[in-house]
């Protein structure tokens, strides 16, 4: 991030006062990206991720990697033989897509070679099976194997900012870069996908057109095609919802999918998740409305259930995956690994790339670590052990702010 774009950031998100900016009217169409020599960072910051727009990248961006040349025949169909020479006795995650377990799908796990049996029988049977339609999904490949990883792709400049994964690193847990049913992604976070061979369709809806996708009980539909949309006692606001943006997307091309946009997809693909500064409170945002679904859900506990606020945490946990608590930590393992980089840059008198990335990236941690600390259910947490205590840290985040104020 150069010093011009980040001033841009810091005053769009001052703009926000805190809060999450809409995506206003949705566009007629999804923008195409051609030639990545004339497309830089701070385009794809001022096109895209400020305004919370997706995209698609021509295949031109994806032109050298190597899943492109080795998971793929020279007909542009799945290289199986290369495929189980590398990874056949891995164990691969399988959903069935033909049964719905509320909303979405059993898995099972095999081996890859397995799969590629099925795969074919699948193909030979004209895309029918007796076992149904099997999807490989959530293969966490850069986990498994980060050398093979390494050599599948390449990650582009324009999502190397990715917070989720530094901090899984940071942890040696996990990762959210994998290879469904109608969602967001997880934790309001930004996704890119690629389609290594194959025509992928996406049907993307913009942040809140989603509410009037919603059934009498408040859920959202399994398939947004389903003509059960249609019954306006199942979905009293179906008729108000607009049609989605399509998005046909071929071989080597790579779409953006911005914070909060419902999709669905209908090949081979790589995805990706990923948290920044830019769609932080989006996640702060989200982490609070899961936190008041569970209060609502359990509501009429709260005067008989002793320690019922952290009863809702732990719920809360179960059932997003983290809590107050650990969005703290997450927080601070960014935010340590910022002021450290502004610190040696200070010592240095270095102004580089890196330091307007850091200070982009302190101010934004600062910004919601306040509203996080702020909030009368993080200050029912017991924060006796965090180190530094959270107030400490905001203390360091602001003053390290103060010091490297863009013009």
């Amino acid at each position: 991030m150069d010093r011009e774009t980040r001033a841009l950031a810091d005053r769009h998100f001052r703009g926000l006062g805190g809060g999450v900016a809409g995506v206003g009217r949705a566009p007629d169409r999804v923008a195409f990206v051609s030639d990545p020599g004339a497309f830089s960072y701070a385009d794809f910051v001022r096109g895209f991720l400020l305004p919370n727009l997706p995209c698609v990248f021509s295949r031109a961006f994806t032109q050298g990697w190597g899943s492109r040349r080795r998971w793929v025949t020279p007909a542009g169909r799945p290289d199986f033989d290369h495929l189980l020479r590398t990874y056949g006795d891995v164990v691969v995650p399988v959903a069935n897509c033909g049964v719905q377990e509320y909303n979405s799908n059993p898995k099972e796990h095999m081996p890859l070679r397995d799969y590629i049996t099925y795969w074919k029988e699948y193909i030979r049977g004209g895309y029918s099976s007796p076992r149904g339609c099997l999807y490989l999904k959530d293969w966490h490949l850069c986990r498994d194997f980060p050398a093979a990883a390494e050599d599948a792709f390449t990650l582009p400049v324009y999502f190397s900012s990715d917070w989720l994964n530094e901090f899984w690193d940071a942890l040696e847990v996990d990762d959210y870069r994998f290879v469904s049913p109608f969602h967001a992604d997880i934790f309001r976070s930004f996704s890119w996908s690629v389609n290594i061979c194959g025509r992928k369709k996406w049907l993307l809806f913009p942040p809140g057109q989603e509410e009037t996708l919603r059934d009498r009980h408040g859920s959202l539909p399994y398939d947004v095609t389903s003509p059960a949309l249609c019954d306006t006692h199942l979905y009293p606001q179906g008729r108000l919802a607009c049609p989605p943006l399509e998005v046909t997307q071929e071989a080597g091309e790579m779409l953006f999918v911005p914070s909060g946009w419902h999709h669905q997809d209908d090949t081979i693909s790589i995805n990706h998740n990923w948290v920044n500064g830019f769609n932080l409170a989006s996640m702060w945002c989200f982490l609070q409305q899961e936190l008041r679904a569970v209060q609502e859900e359990v509501s009429e506990w709260r005067d008989s259930m002793p320690d019922w606020h952290h009863h809702c945490q732990v719920i809360m946990r179960s059932c997003s995956g983290i809590n107050f608590a650990e969005f703290y930590h997450f927080l601070k393992v960014i935010a340590e690994k910022r002021l450290l980089i502004l610190g040696e840059a200070a010592a240095r008198d270095d102004a580089g790339l890196s330091f307007e990335q850091a200070a982009f990236d302190a101010g934004r941690l600062t910004d919601v670590l306040a509203s996080l600390v702020a909030h009368p259910d993080f200050q029912r947490v017991d924060t006796s052990m965090f180190s530094p205590q959270p107030k400490e840290l905001l203390q360091q985040l602001r003053k390290a702010v103060a010091a490297t104020s863009a013009p």
